[in-house]
């Protein structure tokens, strides 16, 4: 390292920062935020979300008992800074890395890490659970929640509050307002935190009061009566008010000993209570501070320079595949419309909400209410096209079946992220969808191959009469050429890519096309690509297992229940006489790597593949699946 860090060497564990005086959290929350932006620049990770919630860090573990007293982050984006004080500054350069520290907090990484995060808005409620279970096991400990205003949009958030405000628990929310998440936060919600002011004046009249009157008497009922008809003298009436949640700020976010000193009178209010504080979104690095979404998650850069555009010529990714598809339908198509739930960035929107502003719908980190306000326009003849990532939609499956398919309506789902992520790890994987979606009746399930069949499969959905899924990967193709030319695919057939021996046929779902032609070449096997995992080609499957001996499912989801499930039943059920051997994902939730080197951990790369089938030829294998009938 080249920097010094006199204050933060001396700093291994929150206990060593709980012995500084006051007035050093200053100096300790700068060498933090130096040391962040040395070490994110060398080895990359989330960056401009830890940078504005240094000196809020520093003041909870200043202020609290960790790790006994209980910290839970929203998302963990933000978390960095708290790994950095949890005796982990270290290890930070292995971040997201295989075998390195997780991009989130995670339970078994460390006893600070109170709550596994990944997903927003669910801080208040497990922080409230905490509490309540604390209060079970006879337990005295504070729990605070870390939210910010951007995961405040969702519904869960005001469920926890709805239930938190009524009972008699000492829970701390701290609403962290910085307007941005991923993108900028929308909806009316937000626009109320603006206005909101701070009510400090209110907040120490209010406990002083409480310590010398005692409860109960004239003068404590005197002044309670008074207090409900004179506090909008300094607080305005908020909702957070109305759910019982008392209200202290909002307040400087990066003044630490002002946050300090308020923490500290937030332990001494009872009851429910929300701090509202206001930070900056890359505080500290002016280039993050001008352009936080630039800067929301970077790989390597000179933090002298900040980061400088590639002019190396790249194949084009999925996510801008769908992009471009979508304003090339926009145009054609004057009923298309856009929803996604805060990812404009992520899902390929930012050019579409430029031209067709008015056919574009950020909803806000909501993605049940994403699908069932794509149901409602649905009912009024729009064609919707939620854009969502694989593991997002996993919060809107009741939507998905209640709102949309049980009424057959015409919702199109461009589904990103689908399979083997990498380095976000569990929590962003798209390892299940092909077997959520699969089973729901009415849903059309399509896996592209390739850039082209993405685009052509994406058209096939918008023509499609009900609701249809496309299921995509992150990052690049094998770069075909796309065809600006739109045709509809015909439902449910496969497309045979080569013709091999008689010995095995490889029926490849989505992505790993392309390694499976590797391995059907070095093995002489026929390969179709299937296309279609609702409806299936049960043709292709009944033509494939007269000619081959062995039917060889490769995909980048779950085994349990995924498309190779999916053609054990067709086999089962017209009991053809062949040998099954499913790959794809196992059973358990992959911690996080590049996608290679997770392809790789689940046998999916080609040596592995082929390895695989060769050894399940030769009856080497017993944990496969295997329907030949019996004699």
């Amino acid at each position: 390292m080249d920097k010094q860090y006199p204050l933060l060497d001396s700093i291994d564990k929150p206990a060593d920062l709980r012995q500084l005086d006051i007035t050093q959290l200053p100096q300790a929350a700068n060498e933090v935020r130096e040391f962040l932006i040395e070490n994110i620049s060398q080895c990359g990770g989330h960056f401009g979300s830890g940078l504005g919630t240094v000196e809020l860090t520093v003041a909870l573990h200043y202020v609290f008992d960790t790790p006994h007293d209980r910290i839970v982050w929203d998302v963990g984006h933000q978390a960095y800074p708290h790994k950095i004080l949890t005796e982990r500054k270290n290890r930070l350069q292995s971040i997201k890395k295989k075998g390195g520290l997780a991009p989130f907090p995670k339970r078994c990484e460390s006893e600070y890490d109170t709550f596994g995060v990944g997903h927003s808005s669910t801080s208040i409620g497990a922080a409230l659970g905490m509490s309540l279970g604390s209060q079970v096991m006879g337990q005295q400990r504070e729990v605070v929640a870390v939210i910010g205003d951007g995961a405040m949009t969702a519904g869960m958030a005001y469920e926890a509050l709805n239930h938190g405000g009524e009972l008699d628990t000492n829970m701390l929310v701290v609403l962290n307002e910085n307007e941005m998440s991923i993108s900028p936060n929308v909806g009316a919600l937000t626009k109320m935190l603006i206005k909101i002011v701070s009510g400090r004046t209110y907040n120490r009249m209010r406990e002083k009061s409480k310590r010398i009157m005692r409860r109960g008497s004239w003068l404590w009922k005197f002044m309670s009566r008074w207090e409900e008809h004179t506090k909008g003298m300094f607080v305005p009436n908020t909702l957070f008010e109305e759910l019982g949640f008392h209200h202290l700020g909002p307040i400087d976010g990066h003044d630490v000993e002002l946050l300090a000193k308020t923490l500290e009178t937030a332990k001494e209010i009872q009851g429910p209570k929300l701090l509202h504080i206001i930070t900056k979104k890359g505080k500290g690095y002016k280039p993050a501070e001008e352009d936080p979404i630039k800067y929301h998650a970077v790989g390597q850069f000179d933090p002298e320079v900040g980061i400088i555009p590639s002019n190396k010529p790249s194949k084009p990714s999925y996510t801008s595949i769908f992009s471009n598809w979508i304003c090339d339908m926009a145009r054609i198509d004057k009923q298309v419309v856009a929803i996604t739930p805060a990812m404009r960035e992520g899902s390929g929107l930012v050019e579409f909400s430029k031209l067709f502003p008015r056919r574009y719908f950020d909803v806000g980190i909501a993605e049940q209410h994403a699908v069932t306000v794509a149901a409602g326009m649905a009912c009024e003849g729009v064609k919707p096209v939620v854009a969502i990532y694989s593991s997002f939609l996993q919060r809107a499956y009741d939507q998905l079946i209640h709102d949309v398919a049980i009424q057959n309506l015409d919702v199109l789902f461009a589904i990103d992220r689908g399979g083997v992520v990498g380095p976000d790890g569990a929590t962003h994987a798209g390892n299940l969808d092909i077997s959520f979606l699969r089973c729901v009746p009415n849903m059309l399930v399509m896996a592209p191959s390739d850039e082209n069949e993405c685009r052509q499969m994406l058209y096939t959905g918008h023509q499609y009469n009900g609701p249809a899924s496309v299921r995509y990967p992150r990052g690049t193709g094998p770069g075909a050429a796309v065809h600006q030319q739109m045709q509809a695919l015909t439902i449910g057939q496969a497309n045979r890519v080569r013709k091999g021996g008689n010995e095995v046929a490889i029926l490849s779902f989505g992505a790993l096309l392309d390694v499976a032609q590797v391995v059907a070449e070095k093995l002489d096997a026929s390969l179709v690509d299937m296309r279609f995992i609702k409806p299936l080609d049960e043709a292709m499957i009944v033509k494939m297992a007269e000619k081959h001996g062995c039917l060889v499912t490769v995909e980048d989801n779950v085994i349990m229940g995924g498309a190779g499930s999916a053609v054990n039943e067709v086999v089962q059920r017209l009991q053809l006489d062949v040998q099954v051997l499913n790959l794809g994902l196992p059973d358990v939730f992959q911690d996080h790597g590049s996608r290679e080197e997770l392809l790789e951990e689940a046998g999916l790369d080609a040596v592995n593949m082929r390895h695989q089938i060769t050894r399940f030829l030769k009856h080497e294998v017993n944990n496969v699946v295997n329907f030949k009938p019996k004699a």
